[in-house]
């Protein structure tokens, strides 16, 4: 027995062998790469007085999407984080709901 062996680390050397034992391939999971969406419309200006376009990164709870979710770019997912910050103070966005 190894020094590792038996201490909960995921059970991810045993798997491997259970699997090869009976027959079936293993799956990959194959995530698609999201495109920002600023980027393939072209759009270099985010303003914060357009709200429909703004609403999409804002859920209901009124918190900003992080960018591995939103799948906005980092250039994008600043000028969109100010645009937001800068909608919220003159209300046209929400800070919170109830």
């Amino acid at each position: 027995m190894s020094e590792f062996e038996g201490r909960g680390r995921g059970g991810r050397s045993g798997d491997k062998d259970k699997d090869d034992k009976k027959g079936g391939a293993k799956r990959t999971f194959f995530r698609r790469r999201r495109l920002c969406k600023f980027c393939v419309e072209k759009i270099d200006y985010i303003g914060y007085r357009d709200v429909k376009l703004l609403a999409p990164f804002i859920p209901e709870r009124g918190k900003i999407q992080p960018r591995r979710i939103s799948g906005v770019c980092a250039t994008h997912q600043r000028a969109l984080q100010v645009a937001i910050k800068r909608a919220r103070q003159i209300a046209l966005v929400p800070y919170v709901t109830d």
